[in-house]
């Protein structure tokens, strides 16, 4: 069994390759919120472990079995998180952090069990692909709401969830998984976008448009 610690680095460095193409030990440190120094020594004890490694211009990689080791604690993160928001009625803005105390802890049984109660489903509250129990991914093409053009429709697939305040102020203009949306605005100067979600016209910050994946026709 590996450690919470290794688990959180391996998931760390997978979400870090996703969004941004590589994980450096910089950035690794900035999201587990922890010095350069700790995040360079634990990179090289995943080397040691085989999960990992640290190339030139690449910055860590995972190998084959540090990337099944972080699917399958992604797998149980996200659902849990659905469980949480379809069982228990938890708000989106919280599943996220009572996710990631129960991820490490969870039996494979109770996933399954889990899995089976809540219909086998794809993807967690924000939208983002539940890994499958054999490791599989399935991810829809999805584009920033940012970068459509003025006039272009689309459907939100995607929220990010690191920022519960974020989900809230999208959450109260109805930018939820699912719904319809169309760009009418775009200020110059990466001034804020006025959108239309479902019926209603909203004011949206730039920066935060970048963090709502849609799908569009």
């Amino acid at each position: 069994m590996e450690s919470q610690a290794v688990q959180d680095y391996l998931k760390a460095i997978y979400e870090l390759e996703r969004e941004h193409g590589k994980a450096s030990t910089s950035a690794l440190a900035e999201t587990l919120r922890i010095s350069p120094a700790s995040a360079t020594l634990m990179v090289k004890r995943l080397a040691e472990l085989g999960l990992a490694s640290h190339r030139p211009y690449q910055g860590v990689v995972l190998s084959k079995s540090g990337e099944k080791v972080a699917l399958e604690v992604i797998r149980h993160h996200r659902l849990i998180e659905r469980f949480l928001a379809e069982v228990l009625d938890v708000p989106w803005d919280e599943v996220h952090d009572e996710a990631e105390r129960w991820e490490h802890v969870l039996s494979e049984e109770l996933e399954g069990r889990m899995d089976a109660v809540l219909g086998y489903p794809t993807t967690d509250p924000h939208g983002s692909p539940i890994p499958r129990a054999d490791g599989a991914v399935e991810r829809p093409p999805g584009v920033p709401l940012a970068e459509l053009v003025v006039g272009q429709t689309g459907q939100v697939a995607e929220v990010s969830d690191h920022d519960p305040e974020l989900l809230r102020y999208l959450g109260g203009f109805g930018l939820y998984p699912g719904a319809p949306v169309v760009l009418l605005g775009l200020a110059p100067f990466e001034g804020p976008l006025t959108v239309r979600v479902g019926g209603d016209e909203h004011v949206l910050g730039r920066e935060a448009a970048r963090h709502v994946l849609v799908t569009v026709p």
